[in-house]
C-alpha cells in the first residue's frame, strides 16, 4: 500500500523531472548525490548587534553563535520595506515593496502603508519550490500573518499555526483574575484603545505553566517534530518564522534575571516608547527582558538546530537565520521600533547562510544586502531557477556593490550610504511631521545618536535625490492585483 510518504515523494520526483526538463538546469546536490534541502528560520525583532558575531559580548546566545561560526555572515544586512508584513511579502518573493500601497482590510486593524497580503501575481519561494518537487512546509506563530484574508502560506504543502501571540482572539475566557495595570508602567499605562489588545495577550498566556507552553518553545517543538516525520521527504523547504522576540517582552522566569536580578517593580513587558519618565532600573529591567527574550529564542533555535544536526541533515541541506527588524533599546531614550526611527538599531538584521561545502564556514561578507536578495540568492545555491519577478540579487558571493540602499516604514524613509543616513518622510503629505529630517555622520557616529542634518544640507539634498529616484524606478515594480 502506497503511504502519504511515498505519494509525496511520488509527486516531487514528477514535479521535479518536468521543471528540470523545462529550464534544463539541474538542481544543486550534497555529497552523495542527494539534493539540497532549505531551512529558513526569522526570528522576529531580532537585532543583529545581538549576537557575538555582530559585535555583543553581553547577550548569551551560544547556540546561534555555533551557528554563525559554520555560516556565511553577511556584514551588513538590512531591511527594505518595514514591519512584519511588508518584509515577509519581500523574504517570500525575492521582490522589493517600496513604494508602499495603502490597503484597508476589513479583517486587520493595522492600517499601514504596506501591510497587506501578497499579491495574485507575486510568485513564492514555496510556490517556486513545491514545482520544483519540494516537500513545502510553513510553522509560525506570526499571528499577522494567520489573520483572515492573509495568504503567506501560499505554496506550502502543509502549515502550522501557533496561536495566541499579541492580540490573536486565540480564547475567550475564563478573564477572571487577569489585571494587566501589573504589567504596564505607572505613568504610561496602555491607552483605552490598546487595552483590549493586551488584555487579550494575558488571556491567551493564562494556563503557561512549563516552558514548553511559550510560543516559541511550541514552536521548537513543532518543527523538531516535522524534521522527524519528514525525513524521507526530502529535498524539502522549512521555513520557520518566531514572533519572539517581538514585544511583549515576557520571556520565561529566570531569563530576564539573567541580565538584571533584583527588579522590584511592575513587569514592563508592555514598556513606554520611551524612557524619559523611567527609572533607571525600569530601563535596565525592560533591556533585561528583551535579552531574556533573545536568549529564551537562542534555546529553543538551538534545538531545532541539534535535530537537523541529529538527523545528518547539515550534509545536505542550506541552512538560513535572519530577521525583519531590530528594535531601539535605550537609544536616544527610545524603545521599540516606529516609522522614524530607521536607524541601524531598527533596519539592520542579521542573516546566516550555511552550506555545507566547508569552504565557505566562517565567512564574512561586507556590502549592503537587503531581504529581497535572500530569496534568488538561496534558489541560486540549490539549483532552481529563479522567478522572473525577483528583483533581488544573488548575493552568495559578493553583494552587488550598492552605494546606498533605502528602507521605508509606513511613510518615512532612510537612504543608506556607507558615509551617511538620512530619515525623511517619502510621502510628506501623510505624515504628521512632514518636516521631519534626520541625518547620521556613520564615520564619526555608527551608532547613529546624533543628528547633524543642520551641518550637512547638501549631503541631505542629495539623499534626498536618491530616494526621489529609487522611489520612481519602483512604482511599476510594487503595484499588483489581489483575489477577491
Amino acid at each position: 500500500m502506497e503511504t502519504r510518504r511515498d505519494f509525496l515523494k511520488s509527486a516531487a520526483a514528477v514535479a521535479a523531472a518536468s521543471t528540470v526538463q523545462a529550464s534544463g538546469q539541474q538542481p544543486q546536490s550534497a555529497p552523495g548525490g542527494r539534493p539540497l534541502n532549505l531551512i529558513l528560520i526569522v526570528a522576529d525583532t531580532f537585532r543583529a548587534d545581538a549576537l557575538d558575531c555582530y559585535g555583543d559580548r553581553e547577550i548569551e546566545t551560544p547556540n546561534l553563535d555555533r551557528f554563525a561560526s559554520s555560516a556565511t555572515s553577511f556584514l551588513e544586512a538590512y531591511a527594505e520595506g518595514l514591519p512584519t508584513l511588508p518584509v515577509r511579502r519581500a523574504l517570500l518573493t525575492g521582490r522589493r515593496v517600496i513604494p508602499f500601497r495603502m490597503v484597508d482590510q476589513a479583517s486587520d486593524t493595522v492600517r499601514l502603508a504596506g501591510w497587506h497580503p501578497l499579491f495574485q501575481e507575486d510568485v513564492t519561494l514555496a510556490e517556486a519550490l513545491q514545482k520544483a518537487g519540494y516537500t513545502t512546509a510553513y510553522l509560525t506563530d506570526v499571528y499577522h500573518a494567520m489573520k483572515p484574508g492573509k495568504n503567506f502560506h501560499r505554496g506550502f504543502h502543509c502549515w502550522r499555526w501557533v496561536r495566541g501571540q499579541e492580540n490573536d482572539p486565540y480564547v475567550s475566557g475564563p478573564a477572571r483574575g487577569i489585571d494587566w495595570r501589573q504589567f504596564a508602567h505607572s505613568t504610561q499605562q496602555p491607552p483605552p484603545s490598546q487595552r483590549p489588545q493586551f488584555f487579550q495577550y494575558l488571556l491567551n498566556r493564562r494556563d503557561w505553566k512549563t516552558e514548553e507552553d511559550w510560543f516559541v518553545g511550541r514552536l521548537g517543538v513543532e518543527a523538531e517534530r516535522w524534521l522527524d516525520d519528514n525525513i524521507d521527504n526530502s529535498p524539502f523547504f522549512l521555513y520557520l518564522d518566531s514572533f519572539m522576540p517581538h514585544e511583549w517582552w515576557d520571556p520565561a522566569p529566570g531569563y530576564a534575571e539573567r541580565y538584571f536580578a533584583g527588579y522590584k517593580g511592575p513587569r514592563l513587558i508592555a514598556p513606554p516608547a520611551g524612557t524619559g519618565k523611567m527609572s533607571p532600573d525600569e530601563v535596565r529591567h525592560v533591556q533585561a527582558l528583551y535579552h531574556g527574550s533573545i536568549t529564551q529564542v537562542d534555546r529553543w533555535l538551538g534545538r531545532v538546530l541539534g535535530k537537523i544536526e541529529k538527523l545528518g541533515l547539515l550534509d545536505n541541506s542550506v541552512v538560513v537565520f535572519t530577521s525583519d527588524h531590530g528594535t531601539m533599546m535605550g537609544e536616544q531614550q527610545e524603545i521599540h521600533k516606529a516609522a522614524s526611527r530607521l536607524r541601524a538599531q531598527v533596519t539592520r538584521v542579521p542573516l546566516l547562510i550555511r552550506h555545507p561545502d566547508r569552504a565557505t564556514h566562517g565567512r564574512r561578507i561586507s556590502g549592503f544586502v537587503q531581504h529581497p536578495d535572500i530569496m534568488p540568492t538561496l534558489m541560486k545555491l540549490i539549483g532552481v531557477d529563479v522567478p522572473q519577478r525577483c528583483t533581488g540579487g544573488d548575493v552568495w558571493q559578493k553583494p552587488p556593490g550598492r552605494q546606498a540602499i533605502v528602507t521605508a516604514y509606513g511613510y518615512y524613509a532612510s537612504v543608506r550610504t556607507p558615509e551617511w543616513n538620512l530619515i525623511v518622510p517619502w510621502d510628506m503629505e501623510k505624515v504628521d511631521r512632514p518636516k521631519f529630517a534626520q541625518l547620521y555622520d556613520l564615520r564619526s557616529d555608527p551608532r547613529e545618536l546624533t543628528n547633524v542634518i543642520d551641518q550637512h544640507p547638501q549631503v541631505a539634498v542629495e539623499l534626498r535625490q536618491k530616494l526621489t529616484a529609487y522611489l520612481e524606478e519602483g512604482r511599476a515594480l510594487t503595484a499588483g492585483t489581489f483575489l477577491t
